[in-house]
């Protein structure tokens, strides 16, 4: 058994791919479709972001993609795919991912509360089998849970009125990613919090660290970045082309 059982009840593994939003500062000017749908290797961006899990079937239960009610493009994209969709994404990320979790939970197929939930960017195009099974061996039996992260490369500047205001100390500073592993009913539960008390949430560990919790940090790769400027798409797009030429031809 992969996975620390709870009560004589197998923990599973289940991924939520928040997917609510249009990422604006990755277009080109008048473009109208969403970042998420736009093509990168002649497919859908999201379907890249999808296809790492498809290759780990012994470890992920299910996927859910959670979209916005009025989304006209996730029917035809995943047409004859498995992924699980649910139309409740909210205004912020938090939202989206709070009220997809739920969604999901009151369903017959969704997880349980002491199921892991994988949280994933849908712009993390290039993340790799091999390091989301490296981060669930890490925090499968953590009691908290954690995501992947890189430590600070540059030196890091504060700034005021777009000039440098001083030098800041980047020792013990990182970089988070996706995914982000938690239990879904402690997740839920900082979520919930995180929304009565009007906290800002930019990732699923800052709702987690507001309980006061601390989320073990596993260490991801340069190759798992957010596309979120138009020249993202140009590197994504490389790097993937890269690694199909790589493979071999059957």
């Amino acid at each position: 058994m992969l996975l620390k059982e709870t009560d004589q009840v197998p923990a599973r593994v289940f991924v939520l791919v928040p997917c609510g939003g249009i990422g604006s500062r990755a277009l080109a000017p008048g473009s109208a479709t969403p970042k998420q749908y736009q093509r990168v290797c002649d497919r859908p961006l999201i379907l890249h972001t999808l296809k790492v899990f498809e290759a780990l079937p012994d470890l992920v239960t299910a996927v859910a993609v959670v979209v916005a009610a009025g989304d006209g493009f996730i029917d035809s994209v995943l047409q004859g795919r498995r992924e699980i969709v649910l139309r409740c994404a909210g205004a912020t990320r938090a939202d989206t991912v709070l009220q997809g979790l739920q969604a999901w939970q009151a369903s017959t197929t969704g997880p349980r509360p002491e199921d892991w939930v994988l949280v994933h960017d849908a712009a993390r195009c290039l993340l790799e089998p091999d390091l989301v099974r490296h981060l669930v061996a890490l925090c499968q039996d953590d009691e908290v849970g954690g995501l992947l992260a890189l430590p600070l490369p540059d030196t890091l500047k504060s700034e005021s009125a777009g000039r440098v205001l001083q030098t800041l100390e980047r020792s013990g500073k990182w970089l988070a990613q996706t995914p982000q592993m938690f239990r879904c009913g402690r997740l839920i539960e900082a979520l919930q919090a995180a929304r009565a008390t009007g906290l800002p949430v930019t990732d699923e560990a800052s709702a987690m660290e507001a309980l006061g919790l601390a989320p073990r940090l596993v260490g991801g790769s340069m190759r798992n970045f957010k596309i979120t400027y138009p020249e993202d798409f140009g590197l994504a797009q490389a790097l993937l082309q890269c690694a199909k030429d790589r493979t071999p031809s059957p």
